[in-house]
Parts: structure tokens; C-alpha cells; sequence
């Protein structure tokens, strides 16, 4: 917790302060503290008292920077050093750079500058013991700028005791105003280098060494979604992730149902935390790094109550920097838990400079034309959602940057500042280890490249001289592809788009995709397949774990096990992972709906699914067989719906996301609903209760010819037009034989569909469709307007062009908003 350890300065002697402790500086002191500094100060000042902790600590003002090099002749001999700088040449940078940090690491401090420096830490000293140990960060004046980042690019030491080391080490940031990579990165923004000046923070350390550090953002840092936090986190000091040393774990929070007192996490990724950093005790160095035992990586490093406490500073620190700086601003936020107190603290906050940078007015989206169904070469963590392609040059030594040209693809074990010399003619970066926050995945956002972190052995699998396509464009996994593939960029412009009666939604069954996709113009989902989510997260027969001791096959019984090792009760695995998905799908469309179809495999598909062959019938004809409604209240499959009935619980009550709308698919009768209805009851989802809607798929000849006993069980209809259309004409659409006759604008379709659309208004019940044809054909989409329907959930790709179809077609019957 922070304690007062001085006066207050007055406003004029603080432009020549030497010293200013944390607690005298605000946001608007960035001249005189530099970024980082002025933002801890605010931080302490407003927003302890809110609850968030933040190290005590003080800064040695960019004033005393400007007065040490002004007073031991410093300026005039960097200028001179300086004046035939040339960045592009790679050896004329290292000895300009090498020289200048010469002169700072080595040229004494003023006597009253050393003993300002020696006397605050004394004080610090006098509030946490003799010799405390602290960090000691460089803080630039041209640093944490909401458009420029300058992540890293000055040096920072931990674990530092006593005067003489606090000494040692301010010289040693000094000096790193003039790294290579610090020199290169300003020249390529335009600040000129004796127009920055450097200030110093001295901060009791936290000690993360004996816990676990991470970073975090209030903003997805890949697709721009502001209602989510990501946090990272690992074991030790936080370095290791900041450098991209490590592979950390990740989570995402939903802020707007956190804010309302709900515990929305959202999703857990387990990262593989190999090693920590850690304190040398007895050492020859400060820090240095150690394995972690297998034990510890197979677990996460944060609980859930402190992934939920971090989540909400993450949205009082954005709401605070919001507030003051009158616009809305993302923050990319350094935390660290204290192992000796077991407290969490916020040690670094600073405006996110990538997607809050981004043109609103302009949707662009990258598409791959080529893969063909081609298995990646390589996966990892991908990074922006562009593509990249080029020639692969695998560089595992800093000192051979020079063998790096432009249009490269580059493959590494991880970076750090002192690659950005070359970063910036990469058309991708590709690393083995690094989470999504580490210096690559930082540098790739800002200068707009793809990038796939945490590989695990990129540099092996890849060879230089290899061409490749680097795709970030297909969700939350980046993948490595042999060739040159073609892709597409899209750009769409959003400004003056029309409003429509009819409501335009989607049909979205990946999680990883639903933050992208809900930046196209939208009024929810109107079908999320939670098949998509079992056969692609959970991939284990619900019945399996239900009776993991009862399987048969050992192979697959051993499978189970490892997937599931981190649960004591194996159900438990289905339910988070299918709530997680779930909650995802909501909450990137919320508060709009999400209309969720339980699951509706067909036996053969279940039968495919982890441990499934032992529970499922061999049936001639599935797709008319056992699915959908039949099995959710069968004696031999309740049990395993009732975990898909908890899961939609957790994501409703747990979570808050209450648009979550589950819907029930190929219920045959009335009958069949109410069974179905009294199943989910059971369970703790009661229609009409907590303003839950159930609604059901309207993909029978009988649900349209029963529509109104229907309306008595359901709240909605979502037509199924694949179903309806193969029911109605009799055929197998997954029959090549018969494909031709396939077609939803048959007569016949059509007038079901009118029938149904008809009833569902006259009963007061809400009707859409989220089947093929709207996406497929205009015309049927024109169709379904003049019949009143009142959604259309649609392919993404076909969205706006349907949007503006229907909007045209609302006009000329005078059905506009």
C-alpha cells in the first residue's frame, strides 16, 4: 500500500525538482516526470482510493536528466556524436549508439544530483527498511503517449539494494536513451533526440518473484472489442512476458457484467510458463531465471477472484484515463501479486496505442483465397488479423540483423527492442516463444504486420528461403502455410448506412471469430451452433465423461484423462468449456441477442466425439433419427443435456449475459417441447423466469402446419430453411444424387415459409430465419421482407450487401425505420 513520505512541492519549484515523489505528479506532468512516472503518480493520487494498489515510490525529474548532461558537457558532445547519425546503416547506428551510452554510464553525476538521488531513497528506505529493493524504470518524456508506444525501448533493472546500486543503475538508464533500438524508433516517429528527455522511477519492488507478474489491457489488443479485458500472467518477475520469453496463460473478462457485480470470465487459455524470473540471492546478478516444476506450469497462475479484481482495475484505470482525457482510452496495465502478502498491485499503466489509433468508419478484413483445405506447416497465437507473405529468414542472433531484407518474413526464438531495426521491413513475424502481450505481438500490431507467437519450434520446422503465407485472418490461432497463397483485403466503409425494420443478424459458430465479426454492422446472432464449440473445445462425448469409468477403449479413456486433468469432476470440463464459448458468442454481440441452438448432432457425428462409439446407436438414416429434441429428455442422453442446461445457466446467471437465447432444434411436436421445456426447468432454466426466452427451430412441415400449438410452448421461431427445404421435397441434402433438386425457392418452400411467418405475427411470436437461402439469393431474402419477417440471421460475408438490399426493398413498400 502507498505511504506519504513528503510535502507536497509547490507548482513553481516543480519544474526544477530534481526529486518529485509519486504522489506530487499527475497525467498532466509528463514534461517534467516522463510518461510512465506521471502515470504512476496519478494512479496513486486518484485512484487508491478506489481500492487499486499501486508501489509507492519517486522520480528523478527529465529537468535532472537536462541538468546532468547540461552540467558535465554532455549535451555538446552527443550533438557532435550525433550529427552524421545514419539509422539505415546498421554499423553506423551501433557505434553512434555504443558511444553515446558510453558517455552516460560513465560520466559522474553532479554532487547535489547524486545526493538528491541518495537522500529520497534513504527516505523510501526510512517507510519499507534498510536498503529496500527496488525497481529502478526509465520513463521518457515521449513515452506512453496514447499514439506511440515506445514499448520498451529504454531499459529498466529489478531487484536493485542501496545507494551505490540505485546510482549504478539510474546511469544505466541514462544510457539507454541512446540503445540502438531507442535511436532507431524515434527517428521512425519523428522526435528528435535532444527534444526527449529521460526521467528515472525509483518504485518499491513487489515481490511477483515469489508469485506471479502479467500484463493486461482493457481492450482485445487483436480485433479492437472494447467490452473485454485480456490479462496475461505467469510465475516471477514480470520480464519474461513483457520480453516474450515465455509462453504465459491468458484471460478474457466481459466489463460490462463485471461492472453490474457478475463474474464473466469468458475464457482461460493455459500457457506453458516454462520458466520464472526470479531473485539471485547470493548471486552474482540481480535476477536470473529458473525452471518451473512441472506441477506449477500445469496449473494457472491467477484464481478466479483475482483474474475478476485485476479485470476491474483494468476498468476503473480506463474509466479514470478516459475521464481526464475526454475521449475514450484503452489502457495497457503491468500488474505483479506479492508473494509475501499475497496482494495484488498495479506497477505500469499507459494508453493502448494500436486499436484506439484504428478508423471506426472503415471495416477491412483479410481473406484467404488458396489454402484449399492445406494442413498448416505450423500453429500459434496469432496476432492482428492481416496476412503476410514472403521468404522465410531464420535469425536466432541479434548481431546477424544485417542478413535481413526487406519483404522477409521473419522466424525467431523471440524479440525484444533491439530488433526493431528490422522489424520494420518484416511482412511477418514469426517466434517460438511469447504470448500475445510480448515486445513482438506489441511492434507487429503497432506497425500493422501479422504476427504468430509461441510456436514452440518455428525456428526449426521453417528454414530460411522458404516461401510461406502467414495468416492471423481465421481466428484466434495463426497458421503457417507452404507458398505464396493468394488472399483478398476487403474495406468496407460503415459511415451512413441504412436502418432497417427487418432485423439483419448472423449466423457465428466460432468463438475465436465473434470479437472480429461483431464489428460488421449488426442486431445479434441469430444462430450460434453449439456444435461447433463441442467438436472443436470440448471434443469429448458428454456421456464419456458423465461415465469415464465405464469406457471401454483405453486409448481414448487416457485421452480424456489428460484433456480433463485440471477438473476433479469431469462433467465439469464440458460445462466450462461450453459456457465459456457460449459466453463468448454473447458477450461480443451484446446486449444484442445471441440465439443459441442446443446441440444437434446427428448419432454418426456424436458417435465421432471423444469416447462417443459406445454410446451412440448405428442408425440407416441419422438425419431423420435420433437428434435435436428427441434425445434431451430420453432416459439415456437427460443426463448429458443437463450439462449443456448448465453451462447456459452459468453464462445467464454467473455471467449476466442475459441476450444469450436458447433455442431448441428439430422438435417434432408440441408435446416433444413441453417435455423439453420441463428437462431444462430442472436444470434452473425456467421460461418466463429472469426474462428467459426459449425458442425453438421451425424446420418441420409440422412446425409450420402446427404453428400456433407451437406458440403456445415456444416465445419464437427461427426458420431452418435447409431442413424445411429438404422435409419439403424429400430429399437427403447430403446426398450427391439428389444435390440438384435442392433448392429453398421451390413453390412449395416458399409457402410454408409464408404460412409460417404468418401464424408466428398473428400469435404475437417473434420469427426469423437463419438458414442458407437469405445468404444465397437475394431474391429469397426479398421475398422474406414483403412477408414481415422480422429477422435474418446471415452468412457474415453476405451482411451488408443483404443490408442494403433489404433497405432498398423496405422503401418501396414504405417499411422503413
Amino acid at each position: 500500500m502507498v505511504t506519504a513520505v513528503t510535502e507536497t512541492t509547490s507548482p513553481a519549484a516543480k519544474e526544477r525538482s530534481l526529486i518529485l515523489w509519486f504522489e506530487e505528479v499527475g497525467i498532466h506532468d509528463l514534461a517534467l516526470v516522463g510518461g510512465k512516472n506521471a502515470s504512476l503518480g496519478e494512479m496513486i493520487q486518484q485512484l487508491t482510493p478506489q481500492g487499486i494498489n499501486v508501489p509507492n515510490g519517486f522520480a528523478i525529474t527529465a529537468y535532472a536528466y537536462r541538468y546532468y548532461i547540461q552540467q558535465t558537457g554532455l549535451d555538446a558532445k552527443l550533438r557532435s556524436l550525433f550529427a552524421d547519425l545514419d539509422v539505415e546503416d546498421l554499423n553506423n547506428l551501433r557505434q553512434r549508439g555504443k558511444q553515446a551510452r558510453s558517455m552516460l554510464r560513465y560520466t559522474p553525476f553532479p554532487k547535489d544530483l547524486k545526493e538528491a538521488i541518495a537522500t529520497a531513497y534513504e527516505k523510501l528506505c526510512e517507510n519499507y527498511g534498510i536498503d529496500t529493493d527496488v525497481a529502478v524504470r526509465s520513463s521518457a518524456t515521449a513515452e506512453d503517449l496514447p499514439d506511440a508506444s515506445f514499448a520498451g525501448q529504454q531499459e529498466s533493472y529489478l531487484n536493485i539494494n542501496g545507494v551505490e546500486g540505485v546510482l549504478v543503475a539510474c546511469h544505466r538508464c541514462f544510457a539507454s536513451l541512446f540503445t540502438d533500438r531507442a535511436i532507431s524508433y524515434r527517428h521512425s516517429r519523428g522526435f528528435d533526440h535532444f527534444s526527449v528527455a529521460l526521467s528515472i522511477g525509483i518504485q518499491k519492488m513487489v515481490r511477483s518473484d515469489l508469485a506471479a507478474s502479467g500484463v493486461m489491457f482493457s481492450i482485445d489488443t487483436e480485433t479492437g472489442f472494447k467490452n473485454a479485458a485480456l490479462i496475461t500472467a505467469a510465475y516471477g518477475l514480470g520480464e519474461n512476458i513483457v520480453q516474450g520469453a515465455i509462453n504465459p496463460d491468458e484471460y478474457y473478462v466481459f466489463k460490462p457484467t463485471l461492472k453490474a457485480g457478475f463474474r464473466p470470465i469468458l475464457g482461460k487459455r493455459l500457457g506453458s510458463k516454462e520458466f520464472k524470473m526470479v531473485y539471485d540471492t547470493g548471486g552474482s546478478k540481480v535476477t536470473r531465471n529458473v525452471p518451473v516444476v512441472p506441477s506449477d506450469r500445469g496449473k494457472y497462475a491467477l484464481n478466479d477472484d483475482e483474474i475478476l479484481q485485476l479485470a476491474r482495475w483494468a476498468c476503473a484505470i480506463e474509466d479514470h484515463y478516459s475521464k481526464v482525457r475526454d475521449t475514450y482510452t484503452p489502457m495497457d496495465i503491468e500488474w505483479a501479486k506479492d508473494g509475501v502478502t499475497e496482494e495484488l498491485f498495479i506497477v505500469q499503466a499507459r494508453p493502448e496505442t494500436v486499436q484506439s489509433q484504428k478508423s471506426l468508419n472503415v471495416l477491412r478484413s483479410y481473406h484467404l483465397v488458396g489454402a484449399n483445405g492445406d494442413a498448416p506447416i505450423i500453429t500459434g497465437r496469432s496476432v492482428g488479423e492481416a496476412i503476410g507473405q514472403g521468404k522465410v529468414k531464420v535469425i536466432t542472433d541479434v548481431h546477424r540483423l544485417d542478413h535481413f531484407q526487406t519483404g522477409d518474413v521473419l522466424v525467431t526464438d523471440k524479440t525484444d527492442p533491439d530488433w526493431e531495426p528490422i522489424l520494420k521491413k518484416a511482412s511477418a513475424i514469426v517466434t517460438n516463444q511469447g504470448g500475445r502481450t510480448c515486445h513482438a505481438a506489441i511492434i507487429a500490431r503497432e506497425i500493422g504486420i501479422p504476427a504468430i507467437v509461441g510456436c514452440g519450434d518455428a525456428t526449426s520446422v521453417l528454414h530460411s528461403g522458404q516461401e510461406v503465407t502467414v495468416s492471423c485472418a481465421e481466428g484466434d490461432e495463426g497458421k503457417v502455410y507452404q507458398g505464396l497463397l493468394p488472399f483478398e483485403v476487403r474495406e468496407v466503409p460503415l459511415d451512413n448506412l441504412p436502418r432497417t425494420r427487418t432485423k439483419i443478424m448472423m449466423n457465428v459458430g466460432n468463438p475465436a471469430e465473434a470479437f472480429s465479426l461483431s464489428a460488421i454492422p449488426n442486431d445479434g446472432v441469430g444462430l450460434a451452433r453449439l456444435e461447433f464449440i463441442i467438436a472443436n473445445y470440448i471434443k469429448i462425448h458428454p456421456l464419456a465423461l458423465l461415465h469415464f469409468d465405464r469406457l471401454e477403449d483405453e486409448a481414448e479413456k487416457a485421452k480424456i484423462a489428460e484433456m480433463t486433468a485440471f477438473f476433479a469432476e469431469k462433467p465439469q470440463y464440458f460445462i466450462e468449456k461450453l459456457a465459456q464459448g457460449a459466453a463468448t458468442l454473447a458477450a461480443a454481440f451484446y446486449p444484442n441477442p445471441v440465439v443459441v441452438r442446443m446441440s444437434d448432432f446427428k448419432s454418426n457425428e456424436y458417435a465421432n466425439l471423444l469416447g462417443g462409439k459406445q454410446f451412440e446407436p448405428k442408425e440407416e438414416n441419422p438425419m431423420l433419427g435420433w437428434r435435436g429434441a428427441a434425445r434431451y429428455y430420453d432416459p439415456r442422453y437427460r443426463d448429458a443435456f443437463a450439462l449443456e442446461c448448465h453451462a447456459i445457466k452459468q453464462v445467464r446467471k454467473e455471467m449476466g449475459l442475459t441476450n444469450l437465447i436458447p433455442m431448441i432444434p428439430f422438435c417434432r411436436t408440441p408435446e416433444e417441447g413441453r417435455k423439453v421445456l420441463a428437462e431444462m426447468a430442472k436444470h434452473g432454466l425456467e421460461r418466463g423466469k429472469d426474462g428467459l426466452e426459449i425458442y425453438v427451430m421451425c424446420e418441420l412441415p409440422n412446425n409450420v402446419l402446427m404453428a400456433e400449438e407451437f406458440s403456445e410452448v415456444f416465445d419464437g421461431f427461427s426458420i431452418g430453411s435447409n431442413d424445411l427445404t429438404q422435409l419439403t421435397i424429400g430429399l437427403d441434402r447430403d446426398s450427391a444424387l439428389v444435390a440438384g433438386l435442392f433448392d429453398e425457392r421451390t413453390p412449395g418452400v416458399k409457402r410454408l415459409v409464408q404460412m409460417a411467418i404468418a401464424t408466428a405475427k398473428a400469435k404475437g411470436r417473434k420469427i426469423g430465419i437463419c438458414g442458407q437461402a437469405p445468404s444465397d439469393y437475394p431474391e429469397f431474402a426479398q421475398f422474406l421482407v414483403e412477408q414481415g419477417i422480422d429477422s435474418m440471421s446471415l452468412n457474415p460475408d453476405s451482411v451488408l450487401k443483404t443490408l442494403l438490399m433489404v433497405a432498398e426493398v423496405e422503401e418501396k413498400l414504405g417499411r422503413g425505420c
